[in-house]
């Protein structure tokens, strides 16, 4: 495969390929991987490779090594408090003011992504779930105009994407977190506060499923 995309630059499109494949958890926790290694795995020079690598590290997705090696950090209490404390402050208000700006077209596009989000959690497919369900929030948070929150949200789910897929492979898609219906249905009323409420409990039932991991994770150590 290529990393290569007609309508981005070669850069950006290499950076977005690299992204992807943390966010929806082809790289996983603690797993070192090299540049050289990524520039083979998905056909791209070492030159664009590192430059992606060097923003995702900015961005805290990934953290350096030693040895020329990086990974994708391993979650932590502690890292999950931090995230979830940012998330829980900017996601629902970017949801509420989504409520105000959506329009009939907005809304529709959401339906769509919704739709392929329930198609992934009914037949298991957990890395189409990933996908389709970053793919909804981006959207939903794009329709709030606020691209300094939208930026940081970003970062966040960068760190916590890995760690989401290895909850999905351990309690299945039948568990994973889904209050886009109670969303949508925020947005078609204009609702914002039902909106900022749907999503942070969407954000939630997330952040429990991490806690469980842990503390599994913990009973077995």
């Amino acid at each position: 495969m290529t990393a290569t995309d007609p309508k981005r630059p070669e850069h950006e499109a290499i950076y977005h390929r690299i992204r992807d494949m943390i966010l929806f958890g082809a790289v996983v926790p603690g797993q070192p991987v090299t540049i050289l290694g990524l520039s083979n795995s998905i056909g791209a020079g070492v030159t664009p490779v590192r430059e992606a690598i060097r923003r995702l590290t900015a961005e805290g997705a990934l953290q350096p090594m030693g040895n020329r090696r990086i990974m994708v950090p391993e979650i932590t209490a502690t890292r999950i408090d931090e995230i979830y404390f940012a998330r829980f402050a900017i996601e629902p208000k970017m949801a509420e003011i989504a409520a105000e700006n959506a329009t009939d077209a907005d809304i529709a596009t959401l339906r769509t992504l919704d739709d392929a989000v329930n198609t992934a959690l009914t037949l298991g497919k957990i890395e189409d779930y990933l996908e389709s369900n970053f793919r909804f929030h981006f959207t939903l948070y794009g329709i709030a105009k606020t691209p300094i929150l939208q930026k940081i949200a970003h970062s966040l789910w960068l760190q916590i994407g890995p760690s989401l897929r290895l909850v999905s492979a351990r309690y299945g898609t039948s568990n994973l977190p889904d209050k886009h219906s109670d969303t949508l249905d925020a947005l078609q009323a204009r609702d914002g506060v039902a909106a900022m409420q749907a999503i942070d409990q969407d954000i939630r039932q997330g952040l429990e499923l991490l806690q469980q991991e842990i503390n599994e994770a913990a009973k077995k150590a």
